[in-house]
């Protein structure tokens, strides 16, 4: 049977027993097998990978995200797309994708296991794989912003306190945030731009600020990998500004997480140069 066919029919199958359930997009191979008694528990990670749609983010940093993510994702990891934006019309944040990635059967417990009932499982885990790719892929992709459509405003604060309200619905023993973003809000709260150029902040005086207006997230203890940062207009390409204003902006991000329960690991001016872990 098809790929496509085959998880069709299993998520037809468990879509009334998900819909109460934390969202999953990828159907259980454990219950398509009738093996649900048996399924390994999850690892505990979780990733959350988060696009700015505002930023014309150049095609290398794309494909770069997209490498990182699948290089730290592993059976049993729960991951998590965000697309956020600005408040308009067309554009606001959304939830692109959720989903957990099973682990095969391994040890004492799948030796007990008929062999057809394996055959069946470990095809289906296969084409899991196979499926969360290209699912997955094709949502990723599009959280991006078009090339020949400019977004002016950028809600980083807002749309990251929802994303903690969200992340604290469903605690991880181990989360990662993958944000990919220029990091540079603009928005009724404030903004990092002046004169189409990165304003020199004062990350103490900023930090103030969002205490006062009370945009500091709950980020569920992640720890943040950023890349993307100090991108800016059609500067996109790869360039970015003078390190002295990179770092304010660093400094800033940093306490900026410290007060949102996370800690900030890398920040990629733009390109992210460290693995997740």
């Amino acid at each position: 049977m098809r790929l496509t066919t085959t998880l069709a029919i299993v998520g037809l199958l468990l879509a009334p027993a998900t819909m109460a359930a934390e969202r999953n997009d990828l159907p259980s191979c454990y219950r398509y097998a009738q093996l649900a008694s048996e399924q390994p528990a999850p690892s505990g990670r979780a990733l959350t990978v988060v696009i700015d749609e505002t930023v014309n983010m150049p095609q290398a940093l794309k494909s770069s995200a997209w490498e990182h993510t699948l290089r730290y994702l592993q059976p049993g990891d729960s991951i998590k797309l965000y697309q956020f934006s600005a408040l308009l019309q067309n554009n606001y944040m959304k939830l692109q994708f959720a989903g957990i990635l099973e682990k095969p059967l391994v040890g004492k417990v799948r030796n007990h296991i008929g062999n057809a009932s394996l055959k069946k499982l470990d095809t289906c885990l296969q084409q899991q794989a196979a499926f969360f790719q290209k699912t997955f892929g094709k949502q990723f992709v599009e959280s991006f912003g078009k090339p020949n459509e400019e977004i002016s405003r950028s809600e980083i604060f807002a749309s990251l306190k929802k994303i903690g309200e969200d992340l604290g619905q469903e605690p991880s023993e181990d989360q990662i945030i993958l944000l990919v973003s220029d990091m540079l809000e603009n928005s009724d709260f404030g903004s990092f731009y002046q004169a189409n150029r990165i304003r020199g902040i004062d990350p103490a005086a900023e930090l103030a600020k969002v205490e006062k207006k009370e945009l500091f997230a709950q980020l569920d203890g992640a720890r943040v990998y950023v890349m993307g940062a100090g991108l800016i207009g059609d500067d996109a390409k790869g360039a970015y500004r003078s390190g002295k204003v990179l770092q304010s902006l660093e400094r800033f991000w940093q306490g900026y997480f410290e007060r949102s329960n996370a800690r900030l690991v890398s920040f990629g001016t733009p390109e992210l140069t460290t693995d997740l872990k």
